[in-house]
């Protein structure tokens, strides 16, 4: 999740819209990968802000309190993306034991700073289902910021 040096100027808005099939898929992983923690990002065309294409990441730590990309998919995945023209539009992860609220480590780290970040958190609920809490933040510079996520058809 390493933006530096890309010349990211941020564009952030109040509202993430985001596809219902990509919140299912979102919370189908959380629920797979419990009680571990979850990863991964949607794309979608550089400097457009619209999440189209979602790609599960791997947890290399496979820990129920931290995640980390795979450091091969996530190489993989910064190539790709910089031959297609695409940006990380969504960083998701889930929380297995606290609310979907950023963690301080999850704040320190967060460096995509055009990124909506996406946690969901199964806390109440297990693999099988239940509920679960799902909210979206933008974090830059360390400032978090909630916002509303527009579930679109």
């Amino acid at each position: 999740m390493d933006g530096v040096g890309r010349g990211i100027t941020p564009n952030v808005t109040a509202v993430l819209k985001i596809a219902r099939e990509h919140v299912d898929d979102i919370i189908a992983h959380a629920r797979e990968d419990h009680p571990d923690e979850a990863c991964g990002v949607i794309v979608g065309p550089e400097g457009s802000a619209v999440p189209t294409r979602l790609i599960r990441m791997t947890n290399a730590e496979r820990s129920p309190t931290f995640f980390r990309f795979e450091p091969q998919e996530q190489f993989a995945l910064y190539k790709q993306m910089s031959t297609t023209g695409e940006e990380i539009v969504v960083v998701y992860h889930s929380h297995t034991a606290t609310e979907a609220y950023p963690s301080r480590t999850d704040i320190s780290l967060a460096s995509e700073p055009q990124a909506h970040y996406l946690i969901v958190s199964t806390a109440e609920s297990d693999a099988s289902g239940g509920g679960v809490s799902v909210r979206s933040f933008r974090i830059v510079d360390s400032a978090v910021t909630e916002e509303e996520i527009d579930v679109t058809e």
